[in-house]
């Protein structure tokens, strides 16, 4: 249901980004289907978020975007993973992690949501 799916918020949207892009490059739109499909659209990313997200990823030099045919023979952006980009992406995927690790023991601490 789309009234379930979450927005990604800006500070996760570059990890999330990142990671799509691990597996090889791809366009923008590729992208945002690739994380609703990964999350079983409980997360989408929206085109006004994605692409200014795309921006400072390759301003940081963690992205490389080169130009391409789509699957559809349409032009589109490709982006992909630099060397700089894998090192950060693993360096925030850890701190995520534990972050996420932490959130999760404080929700099931006592008292019971129930």
């Amino acid at each position: 249901m789309a009234e379930d799916r979450f927005d990604l918020l800006q500070g996760t949207l570059g990890l999330v980004i990142l990671k799509a892009l691990l597996g090889g490059e791809l366009h923008g739109y590729a992208i945002a289907r690739w994380v609703e499909e990964t999350t079983s659209d409980v997360l989408r990313v929206e085109e006004g978020s994605l692409y200014p997200a795309l921006r400072r990823l390759e301003d940081r030099g963690f992205i490389a975007a080169q130009w391409g045919l789509s699957e559809n023979n349409r032009r589109a952006r490709f982006y992909g993973l630099t060397a700089a980009g894998r090192r950060y992406l693993k360096a925030e995927a850890e701190r995520w992690l534990e972050f996420s690790g932490a959130v999760t023991r404080v929700l099931r601490a006592a008292p019971s949501l129930a």
